[in-house]
């Protein structure tokens, strides 16, 4: 079987499955991200530390979940590629509570292909699933399911990505709502050759069969830079304003990320497996 028969089946299926696929509320704020298509070279391991902090949020308890307000979360992400057109991502996810205590939050992995540069596709497309387990103490849900797709296009100094993304519970107490409707999205403008700034979104609607009432609904807006600090660095900053009354209100969020090579450049492992 050929890659791109290869690929295309592994769509189908995966779309199929999102329809027996909901939530994570959004990214609860341990991994905010709006993903670009591209994936990791073979050969190369890309290493992000994502540092979240809310300076406003949920005060108390609630249901048994921890309170988000001053809570530090750090979450480390590996992602290794295995080919031109896939990689898989481990995440370990920690949050640091207001009253100083360190804890483990959850694991999560994340396998994703993507269309390679070969087709000539007008947008760059790739799809990512995320499953993985989360404490009761820190999620309603303890074992859950996200697939991301993920469409992006770079027109001269802009750049557009959008992920529609659904997400499902498989343990806690959202596992009744099915499938929910997660959407991000990203505009950027190069501003100069290494500083881009522009508007990320993020939102949690509800069941795609019935969305939320919008204060029910979670959506955040986010003022975020990146800079090129080199083809083997990545940085994001980003200040979120939560607008609706079941989102967090302000945080902040960092991403620094190193990718490692291990004997070849992008380029030359790119090359060696295009098809």
């Amino acid at each position: 079987m050929n890659v791109r028969r290869l690929l295309l089946s592994g769509f189908a299926a995966l779309a199929s499955a999102a329809s027996a696929v909901a939530p994570c509320h959004a990214q609860d704020n341990y991994e905010i991200q709006v993903y670009s298509y591209d994936t990791v070279p073979p050969a190369h391991t890309m290493v992000e530390l994502h540092s979240n902090f809310t300076v406003e949020g949920s005060k108390t308890v609630t249901e048994g979940v921890l309170p988000s307000n001053h809570a530090e979360h750090e979450t480390l992400e590996i992602t290794q590629g295995i080919t031109n057109w896939f990689e898989v991502g481990f995440y370990v996810f920690t949050s640091i509570q207001s009253d100083g205590g360190w804890q483990w939050v959850g694991d999560h992995i994340r396998p994703r292909v993507r269309v390679p540069d070969s087709w000539h596709w007008p947008v760059g497309v790739s799809i990512s699933n995320e499953i993985g387990y989360q404490r009761r103490d820190f999620s309603l849900d303890t074992w859950t399911w996200e697939i991301r797709p993920i469409v992006d296009k770079k027109i001269g100094p802009w750049y557009l990505s959008f992920n529609p993304t659904l997400d499902r519970s498989f343990h806690g107490a959202s596992v009744h709502q099915g499938v929910v409707f997660s959407p991000n999205a990203k505009v950027s403008y190069d501003f100069t050759k290494r500083i881009a700034g522009g508007l990320e979104y993020y939102a949690s609607y509800g069941p795609i069969t019935s969305f939320d009432p919008l204060h029910q609904q979670q959506q955040q807006f986010v003022p975020a830079i990146d800079l090129d600090l080199g083809p083997n660095w990545e940085f994001n900053f980003g200040v979120g304003v939560g607008a609706t009354a079941s989102t967090d209100h302000l945080i902040i969020k960092c991403i620094v990320g190193r990718r490692f090579s291990w004997g070849r450049s992008p380029k030359a492992a790119r090359a060696a497996t295009e098809n």
